[in-house]
This record gives C-alpha cells, structure tokens and sequence, in this order.
C-alpha cells in the first residue's frame, strides 16, 4: 500500500474525482489503481471564498515499488508518497491465559471506567488476564438518569454525575476524538477501530477532526463493557476505593480497599481517575505516593449563535451539509502574560452543569454527534501557574478550584444556578441585569450578574484582554448579546503523578498512574491511548519481560 498526503479537492467535486487525483499523482492509468481508502480528510478554509478537501489516502496498486521509484525519481525531496506505515498493534505477549490460569493469581485492577479505564480494561481482559475494573459511579445508563437530575431538577448525586460513573467525563461532552499527542504506534487508530466495533459511526476513521457525540458515547460504552466481560473481565459499580494497601517495607502494592471495607489484593493497579477525584488524591497524598502541582486553566463558556461562527469561518459556504457546523481555535497572549485559549469547542452544542461536588457550580459543553443545537460554546480559559496563583502544594490546585467554583454557587442563586454575564456588559465592567437574543443552554439557567465576582482579577483582565482580539479572527465573536457562562474549572488535572520508564510511580511500585487523573492526558482520545500503554506495560511486568514506555 502506498500512502498519498495533502491531495487537494473543491468543497463540491463528484466523488470520481477524487480516484483521477490519485492517478494524476502517481503518473498512473485508472486500471492501474486497484483499490483505495480515504486515511484522513479534513478541509481548508483560509479562502472562505475557495474552501477545499484535503485528503490523506492509502492506495494499492500494480508494481506498487515500480510506482514509488518512478515518482521519487520525478519528485526528489517531495515526501507526499509514502509506503504506508504498519498501523496494527502488537499484543506484547503469548501466555496471559496460561499467567492468569497460575494457582494464587491476582488479578490487575483498574480504577475507573472513563476511556483509559475501559480500554486498559479491554487490552487486559483481550490478552487473557481477567482484569477486575473498579468504577465509583454507576453504569451509563443510571448515572445518565442522575445527571439530568442536575440538569433539570438542581438534584446532585455526589458520586454519579458529569464527573463520576461509566463512560467517564467525555461521556457528556462533545465526544472529541482527535488529540496532538505524538502517536508513532498509531494507537490513536487502534483505539478509534475499537470505538467503531463498539458502534461509533465509520467517519471518525477519517476525519480531520471526528466526534461522536453524547448519545453514541452511552451505548458505545456499554458495548466496551460487553466486550471486556466476554473476555474474561468484571465491572465492578458503586465501588469507590478508598485506600491503597502497601507494603510497609518496600511501598508495593499489595491491594486496595473500598469505601465498604471490602479488601481486594493486587500487585498490579491502574489508576485510571480522572480529574476530578479529589478525594482519592488526598488520600495518594496522605498513603505518600509522589504527586506534584500541575498548571492548568479556567475561565468562562461563551456561546453565541452557531450560525454566526458558520458564516465567520466559511462564508459563502456556510450551511453546507459536507463541512458542517464550524469550530475554532482562537489563542491569544495577554499583556499580563498569561495564555488565553478556547477550550473544547463545541459546536451545535449546550453547556451542562459539571460539577460533582455540592454547593459549587461548573461549566462543560456537550454536543450531540448531528451537532444541531442553535448555539456553538467554547471555554474561553486563562492559564494558571503552581507557585504564583495558588502554593505549590499538589492539592493546592484543587482548593483553588474549590474556591471559585463556590463563588460561581453562590453568584448563581445558591441553587445550582450559573452566573452568567452579556459580552457586552463584561467588556464594558458593568453587571449584566437581562440578557439578550442569545439564549443561554446551560440547565438547570442561568442568573444575570457580574462574572468577575467569581473569577481572578487576572483571570478577567485577559479575559477582556482577548475577546477583542479573537473578534478580529472571527467576525462577531464580541457581539453584544453573546453569552458568557461561569465557571469553567475542570480544563485538565491539577496535579501529575510521576511515573517511571515501566509506567509505575516512581516511589510506589505497582500502582500505574494513568490518564487525565493523573496528568498523562487531555481528552477521550489520549486518555484512552494512555489506557493501552498503561496495559502493555501491567502486562509486560507480569509476564516478567522487560517494560519501557513507547
């Protein structure tokens, strides 16, 4: 197979074309061309007036090494035709069941069912080990019932919500599944394949920027669940561990404990959490396990008009069926110094009530795979800095959080309510008293006020800062009635966990830090990329091979 990069198409050309492009670029008849798939495709729209396809296409031909010799000889230094990589993955080892059918076995344990869980869970259980997955919250289904509690009712469950249960926190999100993490082994891919087996529509294996949506995520994992089960594996809900067990002389883990008491051993733990476990990152702190401040960011959702943001970033091209509802990135640095940047951009799409913990209010954005709401949203987020924002104490951070997040409450009503300001007004310094055309989504509403009572002073000077700046990126972005909802606190995890070469911590052996929770990762897609290293490696030490993270 040989792989062909940056071929370029109009919005509007008939699918035939896209097969000539390939012959044209390799110099070849059409009979030639045996077979091809579309890699990857995303589009151009720097001229909004002339938007293009760009395609990433793998391609089988007749004397395939004939071909690539010719059009090297033809184009030297060009490197748009490729031999296309091996993108398969290699289980690393041959005994897990005969490992796993050993008298005295333990079986690896992983903690959290968001995706690092879930597919460390099915890597392991597919290699024969029977691993045994610990989720706090419920199954998706039960914990979907209690978040739309909050959403509709202001009724908070503590431990099923945005934050906590099955599928995660990207379980009510956009479903983003793209990721900048340097992937040479194509993890990326092994994990998108599994999504699709699980029933996430075939498009995410092309698209530039896939996604699947709210309502695909539920039932895709519960599909995973299946899997891991007929392969050996349990799911265990309502099981929060509350401590680990370690061996007083050497710091192994030994086991864990749960809330109920329950003692369950294991030399071999996946700690597969994610950003929002507060509680059993006080308790890795108090057990001694090494854990350090990590930056992170916060600010606002701002939502305006979806079809605002379509026509500012395709113009004429706005509305088309083939691009969809447009997204954004926008990046600005402030005066003050800090980084200001949107944050999971979702287009078509609500802002929800995130937070997990009562009496404090957090923003997140959700979209639907059809992405058909009226309003695009994005977190517009300031950088925050260990050491000069808050102590450089691991759960610093997160009392940081705490702060704002209990400010926000109380700005909001005190009944789970957000504070919620016109873009107008904020720029301007004043209180918002009513708001404008542009209805805000987030459930269970929203209070006029003034954003900058639950916000750092700094975080609101780059703020406004910003917004003029981003204006003149994107048409409309500072209209008056556009819509900014506080607080967005949750960008990522406020702590890393080292981890060494063998993918365990680096003062605690046998635990394996993994995922958002423990700063190795930024989304669906790297959190469940970070599950299959942390796999690899649970598996690798357990058949006694050496483990070296790749």
């Amino acid at each position: 197979m040989l792989r062909l990069t940056e071929l370029r198409l109009p919005l509007d050309h008939p699918p035939e074309e896209l097969r000539q492009a390939i012959c044209d670029r390799l110099g070849i008849g059409a009979e030639e061309l045996e077979q091809f798939n579309v890699f990857k495709r995303g589009h151009d729209a720097r001229r909004r007036s002339a938007i293009w396809f760009v395609y990433t296409v793998d391609c089988a031909v007749r004397d395939e090494a004939g071909v690539l010799a010719r059009y090297r000889a033809e184009h030297p230094g060009n490197s748009h035709v490729q031999p296309a990589p091996d993108m398969a993955w290699h289980n690393p080892i041959s005994n897990g069941a005969v490992l796993a059918a050993t008298p005295g076995y333990k079986r690896p344990i992983v903690i959290g069912a968001g995706p690092c869980g879930f597919m460390a869970a099915l890597i392991l259980a597919r290699m024969g080990l029977r691993p045994l997955l610990l989720e706090r919250g419920k199954i998706v289904r039960e914990r979907t019932v209690d978040t739309f509690a909050l959403w509709r009712r202001a009724i908070l469950t503590p431990e099923s919500n945005v934050q906590f249960g099955e599928g995660g926190a990207g379980t009510f999100s956009d479903g983003k599944l793209y990721s900048q993490v340097r992937d040479p082994r194509f993890l990326g891919r092994k994990v998108l394949e599994e999504f699709v087996k699980a029933g996430a529509p075939e498009d995410i294996l092309y698209l530039a920027h896939p996604h699947i949506g709210t309502f695909r995520l539920v039932s895709m994992v519960e599909h995973i669940r299946h899997e891991v089960e007929q392969a050996g594996g349990d799911y265990r809900f309502e099981a929060r561990v509350d401590d680990l067990l370690l061996n007083p002389a050497t710091r192994k883990v030994e086991g864990v404990r749960l809330a109920t008491g329950e003692v369950i051993e294991a030399d071999h733990v996946v700690l597969a959490v994610g950003h929002s476990a507060r509680d059993t990152f006080a308790m890795l702190q108090k057990q001694g396990v090494d854990m350090q401040a990590k930056p992170f960011s916060m600010g606002v959702r701002i939502e305006h008009p979806q079809s605002v943001i379509d026509v500012a970033q395709f113009g004429p091209s706005a509305g088309n069926d083939l691009l969809g509802a447009a997204e954004y990135r926008l990046v600005h640095h402030a005066a003050n110094g800090r980084g200001v940047y949107s944050f999971c951009m979702c287009p078509g799409g609500t802002v929800v009530a995130a937070t997990s913990e009562e009496g404090q209010v957090v923003t997140n954005g959700m979209s639907q795979y059809s992405r058909a709401e009226r309003n695009a949203n994005s977190g517009i987020v300031v950088e925050l800095r260990p050491g000069e924002d808050y102590p450089d104490d691991p759960l610093a951070g997160m009392a940081f959080q705490r702060h704002w997040e209990r400010q926000a409450f109380l700005a909001g009503g005190g009944d789970y309510r957000a504070p919620a300001q016109r873009v107008g007004d904020f720029l301007a310094g004043r209180p918002s008293t009513v708001l404008g055309d542009v209805v805000p989504s987030y459930k269970p509403g929203v209070t006029p006020t003034d954003l900058s009572t639950c916000l750092p002073d700094f975080v609101v000077e780059a703020l406004r800062e910003a917004l003029p700046r981003f204006e003149r990126k994107l048409r409309g972005f500072t209209m008056e009635d556009a819509v900014m909802t506080g607080v967005e606190t949750r960008t990522s995890s406020p702590i890393r966990i080292p981890r060494g070469e063998s993918g365990q911590s680096v003062n605690t052996p046998g635990l394996y830090p993994a995922g958002e929770g423990a700063g190795y990762a930024g989304g669906i897609l790297s959190a469940a990329m970070d599950g299959i290293r942390m796999a690899e490696a649970v598996a690798q030490d357990m058949a006694g091979l050496p483990v070296t993270l790749a």
